[in-house]
């Protein structure tokens, strides 16, 4: 009996610290304390990983909120600034001028046509009820960034300017620093916009909008969409990133100028409100 308990001892061997797997199984010290190692050592990756994680997640949404509010507040300081500037330099009546015939609609003759500014110079105002009664913002010549992403709305500058025959054309963002075309996609085939410049005002009509890739630069040419065609007609054209919250297409208003009228006619009925208020004169 004490020789078969030797043999039993014998075929558990101890590493001389206690650590032997014991009866049953019993696991060393010093594989215990590996394990826990180990598994400290998972815990402190996960533990990194999730801080990097949240911290990734923070910066995240700070950048959608710098992206979506505070350019966009940033932008509407500095073309309220730019339209108040500009509007205030300008000469001729804030109220309609009753025409000297009431029954017979008056004849401005052909709209004056001025020339295009220098980069960054301010060709006039937009006026669009159907975004809103208080929607004014500028025009500025150039598309580049340091044009759209602060002024607003941006002419190209290989494209006519107001009242001219050919495409009068402009870009605005949808969604950020200033939002200047945000609501494109709610105009309805009628609506008018208008464009005040020094000369007067420019009444477009809105006729169609149309979604086309990035790509589709036909947009701008003097007819647009008809390479070679002559133009007849005064078009204006504005386009924007589609859909809204992305990039991947453009979409593309087309406006045909229904009528001007010179500065010292004042302004159109519609958009009277809004050129006091700009001139500081409501």
């Amino acid at each position: 009996m004490a020789q078969q308990q030797t043999q039993q001892a014998a075929a558990v061997p101890d590493d001389g610290a206690g650590n032997g797997p014991g009866p049953g199984g019993y696991r060393p010290r010093s594989a215990r304390n590996a394990g826990r190692a180990r598994a400290g050592i998972v815990r402190t990756i996960v533990l990194v990983v999730g801080e990097l994680l949240l911290t990734a997640g923070v910066i995240l949404l700070l950048f959608v909120a710098w992206e979506l509010w505070w350019t966009n507040v940033e932008a509407d300081a500095k073309q309220s600034q730019a339209v108040q500037g500009f509007a205030k330099s300008l000469a001729g009546p804030v109220a309609p001028v009753a025409p000297a015939n009431p029954a017979a609609p008056p004849n401005y003759g052909k709209p004056v046509v001025a020339q295009a500014p220098e980069h960054g110079g301010m060709i006039g105002i937009m006026y669009i009820p159907r975004f809103g009664p208080d929607y004014s913002r500028p025009i500025i010549e150039g598309t580049g960034s340091d044009i759209l992403d602060t002024l607003g709305l941006g002419h190209y500058g290989t494209t006519s300017m107001p009242g001219a025959p050919g495409n009068f054309a402009v870009a605005g963002h949808r969604q950020t620093h200033g939002a200047v075309l945000d609501n494109i996609h709610l105009l309805v085939p009628g609506d008018k916009i208008y464009v005040q410049t020094k000369d007067g005002y420019y009444t477009y009509v809105f006729r169609n909008n149309q979604i086309v890739l990035p790509s589709r630069t036909d947009v701008l040419l003097p007819v647009p969409t008809q390479p070679g065609a002559t133009p007849t007609e005064s078009y204006l054209t504005m386009t924007s990133c589609n859909p809204r919250f992305g990039s991947e297409e453009r979409i593309i208003a087309y406006s045909t100028l229904e009528s001007w009228q010179p500065a010292s006619a004042g302004p159109p009925q519609d958009i009277a409100k809004q050129v006091a208020q700009t001139r500081g004169k409501s």
